[in-house]
């Protein structure tokens, strides 16, 4: 692993302390091992977080990875072509990787590498489901078992009003007002989606088997994301939680730990939506 300056951690469970480098990751990891679904966090294009994940994923050997950049139709293709041997060109090009708008799929295979033996689980719902979740609601598009996730509570004002202005803000002030409830409906599903391939995943792996969530940082927040969902719907499960940023950690967010990592050389973001770009949740 490259090693990053500066790398920091806050790890709630020990009193707050600050920690840097190895020391935050070894830190960590000794936590993780006495947790029955870890939830690794990233933004996607930052390759230190996925350095991170890596380490982490090859020091716990879980018995399931779930992946939020993976629809659920496509891990059985993944979990046979790992079985098979097949190599990083082979698995993008089963997986359309090219044209799945996710980073260069060398940072995931990396992590599915670290485990060879995990079997891998799907979290990625379709365009279809997706758009429902939009216009007529999470709870509508997850089905029969949306109350399991709290789908079909709806937030309080307060935190229905945090939600629209975190959608806001992490599209660059650039959308319409009216689309807010229904982008923060998408982030819902997507955050029930995770939890329930993660308790699927942690069935497969039984009792004394470790599941490891690769997802973006807002999905892993233990207040709104996939965290606070898989203990909603199963409130024995041990969750940890780690969310990756380039700075410090948002005031409104809820982690077990946080690291920082620089940021890479990219395009400004926010040119995408001057240029018409998606406005999708990742």
């Amino acid at each position: 692993m490259t090693k990053i300056t500066p790398l920091a951690v806050c790890i709630s469970c020990l009193s707050n302390a600050v920690f840097a480098d190895e020391t935050a990751l070894e830190a960590f990891i000794g936590h993780a091992a006495d947790a029955q679904i870890v939830v690794l966090g990233e933004v996607h294009d930052n390759p230190g977080h996925h350095e991170n994940q890596a380490r982490i994923v090859e020091e716990l050997q879980p018995g399931a990875l779930v992946f939020e950049m993976i629809d659920q139709e496509d891990e059985d293709l993944v979990n046979d072509l790992r079985k098979a041997g097949a190599g990083r060109a082979k698995l993008a090009e089963a997986l359309d990787w090219e044209n799945s708008g996710w980073p260069d799929f060398d940072y995931y295979a990396a992590i599915l590498e670290a485990a060879p033996s995990a079997r891998v689980f799907g979290a990625g719902q379709s365009p279809e489901d997706i758009r429902t979740a939009a216009t007529e609601g999470a709870a509508k598009a997850f089905g029969v078992h949306s109350a399991t996730y709290g789908l079909e509570q709806p937030f309080s004002e307060a935190d229905q009003k945090l939600r629209e202005l975190e959608m806001m803000e992490s599209h660059c002030n650039a959308l319409p007002e009216v689309m807010l409830p229904g982008m923060v409906e998408v982030q819902r599903f997507r955050d029930a989606g995770l939890a329930d391939a993660a308790l699927w995943a942690r069935n497969h792996v039984g009792e004394d088997g470790r599941v490891v969530v690769i997802t973006g940082s807002g999905h892993a927040d233990a207040r709104f994301g996939a965290p606070a969902l898989m203990r909603l719907a199963e409130p024995e499960v041990s969750v940890l939680t780690l969310g990756q940023g380039e700075g410090p950690q948002p005031e409104d967010r809820e982690f077990d730990a946080w690291m920082t990592a620089p940021a890479p050389d990219r395009d400004d973001p926010c040119d995408a939506f001057d240029d018409g770009g998606s406005t999708e949740v990742e």
